[in-house]
């Protein structure tokens, strides 16, 4: 049966979004930031993952087919809460993976409506912005002197990048190439941090969250050290005065793609598996240790909306 699905452009509401409602009837609703679209397959299948959980779905992504981040403007994220008021919800979560994963947290911090936050293999700070438009036959390239996220028109303070175009992608393509997976970035972002140490202003605030947080990640991460980046928050939140209850979902294994199990098998009904290690080398050479990753983040993530939605 095919999804609901209410577009919004950024010219006409604001923001790039699609909102799927829940078959069921449901107050809650999460804003959620997976795929490079708010409907490929990824999207959907978080979208249905979602429904699953008794939640409405409102898909955000930067814009159609694109997967750049540069300068993301907030405030997009309060105009979305004001689009799911205005369709009966009343209750907010937050989630996405990866980059999302860290714009997810950094929304979180700057609107205290969202009471639920899921973090899928986060940074702990802002990043610098890239851009994928192919110029010079690169993938990706930084953004040069924008960050990843804006606010009222202002950069947020970014973590640069150890390298400029077009080195970057080069470097990207050899560590991918080196750790025989078809994405690696973590010796450039551990570069990163050695060239230009991390200045407060860069950190997530992550003591401004509310409600509850739940920090995923796995210690094989190809892409960027994403354990010890959670380490250094729940480091944060155990210094600083704060309002949120948080968990922290390490693993030895997982990989960068630690969605729950059961949300791969709406992507990919048969196969999923072989697609992560077909994607990072510490996927073939530990499946059943990332399989039960996944299924006990799929355990732990329920769990968590599940007790969001009846307290």
């Amino acid at each position: 049966m095919a999804m609901q699905k209410e577009s919004f452009s950024i010219e006409d509401a604001g923001f790039f979004g699609a909102y799927y409602p829940c078959p069921s009837n449901s107050n809650s609703a999460f804003v959620l930031m997976l795929g490079d679209d708010v409907d490929d397959l990824l999207a959907r299948a978080g979208a249905k993952w979602m429904h699953a959980q008794g939640c409405n779905v409102l898909c955000m992504a930067p814009g159609p087919k694109d997967y750049s981040h540069h300068n993301y403007p907030l405030e997009r994220f309060g105009l979305a809460l004001d689009v799911l008021r205005q369709r009966g919800n009343t209750r907010f979560g937050i989630a996405g993976a990866s980059t999302t994963g860290m714009l997810s947290l950094i929304a979180a911090s700057y609107y205290p409506d969202f009471t639920l936050t899921i973090a899928l293999s986060p940074s702990d700070f802002v990043m610098q912005g890239f851009i994928r438009d192919g110029l010079d036959g690169a993938d990706e390239r930084p953004a040069d002197g924008e960050s990843s996220v804006s606010w009222h028109g202002d950069p947020l303070p970014f973590l640069p990048y150890a390298y400029k175009h077009p080195e970057y992608w080069a470097r990207l393509k050899q560590e991918a190439k080196d750790t025989r997976g078809i994405a690696a970035a973590r010796g450039m972002f551990d570069e990163s941090e050695r060239r230009h140490p991390l200045q407060e202003n860069q950190l997530i605030k992550v003591e401004r969250i509310r409600g509850h947080v739940v920090f995923v990640g796995a210690e094989d991460d190809a892409l960027w050290d994403t354990c010890r980046y959670v380490r250094r928050m729940v480091a944060r939140l155990e210094r600083l005065p704060h309002e949120c209850s948080y968990e922290q979902l390490t693993f030895e294994h997982g990989t960068h793609f630690v969605l729950p199990e059961s949300m791969m098998k709406c992507v990919l009904p048969v196969g999923g598996g072989l697609f992560v290690r077909a994607a990072f080398k510490a996927a073939r050479d530990f499946p059943r240790e990332c399989r039960a990753t996944r299924l006990e983040i799929d355990r732990r993530l329920e769990q968590a909306i599940a007790n969001w939605r009846t307290h």
